[in-house]
């Protein structure tokens, strides 16, 4: 244990070696280092929250319920039996909100903001009545998303990264693992008119209302199975009319796209729709930006050139971040060590066709190596970085080394607009070291590399 305080706190006697700890209960002593135990606990959440604070545990009967708040709550077990549903959910309430940094700001990666219950048998059936409650509420469905703790694998290397133990991966790694930068050159007039040519059609950014006004009347039923709502009438209308301040439109559109004053005030011209500014100004410049942004990405993604920088190579060692622990549900068991680097493969998500794709490169004799490219082997492009899924060594006829994108649908048409343009630019990019023998493929299954 890192620190060893808590509301019930500890002393140290002895030195050196023969260092032995004494708990000390603090409801039958009243000691100094329980107060400050307490107060850093209660009442100093900025200090408990910096990260020169060693303390990392904290164990209470109490503090989970009303009067206490700290963002920073990980892990919950419950001891006691209580048949209380409002204590449980005020139990998880206090562990499912956002954390903060050591600046108080909220931190939204999804692997911290974990909270794991290790919870007694009177937890199942509120668990079970909990999720049907949000699912009712919210259209989210828990299906898939609940995980066993104890379902958990290491991913591992089957053997030391080094030359003679994984000759096919350094061999297809020299060819591939070359870093990038690019350029862009794009026509701003022909920006302006794409863009135009968006914002007149109504079909595509319908004309600019007042805002509506939903109001909803309930009743609220106590019953024996608790608080239920009924729905007595409900009304719609537009918000009355009123002139709006209107905001700074250039420097609004500056913060989310990156074009010129003078290119903003062509399109604004050109559209004729500044009038709308006066109905609903979020709405209308809302409107504007995603028209701006739709067509620069495109435009951008068109004129994108990308060239090796010399030197510059992703390190073997990027392969070391990926042995980690995450539940067997999104991982491929591999059963021919010799054709990839790990035990197992992480699936993005549980995907059943990444897991076909694994499946089928274990099995197809023609694929002689494959591997999942690690997240820290990003292709830069305009619209964020890009990590393409797989590379593999086929041998058919000649030996090919192909790095592969796993989608759904073969039709570019058919995929999100930013995952349809991050795989423009992985062509592009990936073209550079067609001359070594790499090609770039969308693909299904391992049958679209033939």
């Amino acid at each position: 244990m890192v620190n060893s305080n808590g509301y019930f706190s500890s002393d140290k006697v002895g030195k050196g070696k023969d260092k032995t700890e004494i708990w000390i209960d603090s409801k039958e002593t009243n000691t100094k280092k329980d107060d400050d135990t307490y107060s850093l606990i209660m009442k100093e959440k900025e200090k408990l929250l910096s990260l020169e604070e060693p303390l990392q545990f904290i164990f209470s009967h109490s503090a989970l319920r009303e009067g206490w708040d700290n963002p920073n709550v990980f892990q919950i077990c419950t001891l006691n039996e209580s048949k209380s549903e409002l204590k449980k959910r005020q139990e998880i309430g206090r562990g499912l909100r956002l954390a903060v940094n050591s600046e108080g700001q909220r931190v939204q990666d999804k692997q911290i903001n974990v909270l794991t219950v290790i919870a007694n048998e009177t937890y199942e059936d509120f668990s079970i009545s909990l999720q049907n409650e949000i699912e009712e509420q919210t259209s989210v469905k828990f299906e898939g998303r609940i995980k066993n703790a104890r379902d958990k694998q290491q991913i591992k290397l089957t053997k030391e990264l080094t030359l003679e133990n994984f000759p096919l991966l350094y061999e297809i790694w020299e060819k591939i693992s070359h870093k990038t930068r690019y350029s862009v050159n794009y026509n701003t007039e022909e920006l302006i008119e794409k863009t135009v040519d968006d914002l007149k059609n109504f079909n595509q950014f319908p004309l600019t209302k007042r805002p509506l006004l939903e109001s909803k009347t309930v009743r609220l039923d106590v019953t024996d199975t608790g608080i239920e709502s009924v729905l007595q009438n409900t009304s719609i209308k537009y918000a009355d009319e009123i002139r709006y301040q209107i905001p700074d439109v250039y420097g609004y559109i500056q913060s989310k796209v990156d074009v010129t004053r003078s290119t903003i005030f062509e399109i604004l011209e050109k559209c004729d729709r500044c009038h709308e500014l006066e109905i609903n100004p979020q709405m209308f410049l809302d409107n504007v930006v995603n028209a701006i942004r739709s067509n620069l990405n495109a435009l951008l993604v068109e004129g994108i050139r990308y060239e090796k920088i010399n030197g510059q190579r992703y390190e073997m060692t990027l392969f070391k971040s990926q042995e980690i622990e995450t539940y067997l549900t999104n991982l491929f068991e591999v059963t021919k060590p010799d054709k990839t680097v790990f035990n197992y493969i992480p699936i993005d998500g549980g995907s059943s066709i990444e897991r076909d794709f694994a499946r089928d490169c274990e099995a197809d004799e023609n694929i002689k190596f494959f591997f999942k490219l690690p997240k820290s082997f990003k292709v830069p492009t305009p619209i964020g970085n890009y990590t393409p899924d797989w590379a593999v060594i086929f041998e058919y006829c000649d030996r090919i080394y192909f790095v592969a994108e796993t989608k759904s649908s073969l039709d570019k048409q058919l995929l999100r607009e930013v995952e349809s343009m991050k795989i423009a630019c992985g062509e592009k990019h990936f073209a550079l070291f067609e001359s070594s023998g790499v090609k770039y493929k969308l693909a299904v299954t391992t049958k679209d590399l033939y």
